[in-house]
């Protein structure tokens, strides 16, 4: 068996790889960072450093990488032998791999069993998306007949990891891997650790309406307090109360929108909180926080949840509190916050809250973002 998965950062190696290898894949990394695929292939071995409860420390050998900038031809031939293709490269990246990934769907044998296409992104439905773009790039009519295309959500956190680290990766113990069943027709690849649903919306809304957004909102309030690692964040009582009532309002959503049981979403909101707060987790606001211009994007964390909570008439302050110090994240580092900071400055509160935020003044949530973007500009 063979696993093909782009992305070989921390994510990539420290959790879909890791779990591939335990399956028991002949592992293939793919990635353009040559300095990353240079490393893997002259190391034969990298350790994945579970940290928490019940810590561990899994190896993972038996790898190949290739670069998939440098050596298509490579990755197609690896893609025409694999049994499963994932990803981890970032929402915004599918479309640069699917050529490739198209490619090598096509050079696959005629009788070759249907490969397993699986986008494993913080992103709802990213292997619709990714299928999407592969399906602009496929030339022939048989795309179905040579691949199967299966959304996923996922959810470990996998912090920055120590620059003397090299290919290890630390990441903490709990992890999820759900991925919808129905496109398998019942022949699901044996992955131990992945949870086949028959309905994956309502774990992928779940993870990122609970774990994405409390984790940004702890990066956010802790970036204005000046606290430096999440970990910090949450044991502030002021910042944890506020991270609180922002999942309590996501909370309220997912109940009323996929019927999970009261008690049921509140046990998964105190379990997230707590791995918030492991203090093993070296990560830090300005990571969790980075890229806020996407995480203030209509679909996403923040004014997903809350542009619905609005229509439903259901409780957004807290959200709203979280947005309004999302715009505060001023880190010279990150590009977005430098670009956030600068239309902060310069456009108008209108073009700025339809073009960050996707909002139009026919949305109910509309004029109390825009009212939070006025308060920011005044500052």
């Amino acid at each position: 068996m063979r696993a093909v998965h782009f992305g070989a950062g921390n994510i990539g190696r420290g959790f879909v790889g890791l779990l591939l290898h335990n399956a028991g894949y002949e592992l293939v990394f793919a990635d353009v960072a040559a300095p990353l695929i240079d490393a893997l292939d002259a190391t034969p071995s990298y350790q994945v450093h579970e940290v928490g409860e019940e810590s561990a420390t899994h190896t993972v050998d038996g790898y190949s990488a290739l670069n998939s900038g440098t050596d298509e031809a490579g990755v197609i031939e690896a893609i025409a032998g694999a049994d499963v293709v994932t990803t981890a490269v970032g929402p915004n990246i599918l479309k640069f791999v699917a050529p490739v990934i198209a490619a090598g769907i096509a050079a696959r044998s005629a009788d070759a069993p249907r490969v397993a296409v699986m986008a494993c992104e913080n992103a709802i439905n990213a292997t619709d998306v990714l299928a999407d773009e592969i399906r602009k790039n496929y030339a022939g009519d048989d795309l179905d007949a040579r691949a199967i295309f299966a959304n996923t959500a996922v959810d470990r956190i996998v912090p920055a990891q120590d620059p003397g680290a090299g290919l290890d990766v630390t990441v903490e113990t709990f992890f999820e891997w759900a991925v919808e069943r129905g496109p398998f027709d019942g022949a699901t690849p044996d992955i131990p650790g992945v949870t086949w649903v028959d309905d994956l919306a309502p774990y992928i809304e779940r993870k990122l309406f609970t774990v994405n957004t409390g984790h940004a909102t702890s990066a956010y309030f802790g970036y204005v307090a000046g606290v430096h690692k999440i970990s910090d964040a949450l044991a502030d009582p002021t910042i944890r109360d506020s991270v609180d009532a922002v999942l309590q309002e996501t909370k309220a959503l997912l109940v009323a929108k996929h019927g999970f049981s009261e008690e049921q979403q509140q046990a998964y909101v105190e379990k997230i909180l707590g791995r918030f707060a492991n203090p093993h987790l070296p990560d830090t606001v300005e990571r969790v926080g980075r890229a806020p211009m996407r995480k203030l994007s209509r679909h996403e964390r923040f004014v997903g949840p809350a542009a619905e909570a609005a229509e439903r008439g259901l409780s957004t302050a807290a959200l709203e509190a979280a947005m309004g110090a999302a715009l505060r994240f001023d880190v010279p580092e990150d590009a977005e916050a430098v670009e956030l900071q600068q239309l902060l400055s310069s456009a108008t509160t209108e073009d700025l809250v339809t073009q960050v935020t996707g909002l139009t003044p026919e949305d109910a949530l509309y004029e109390r973002v825009a009212s939070l973007v006025r308060d920011r500009q005044a500052r």
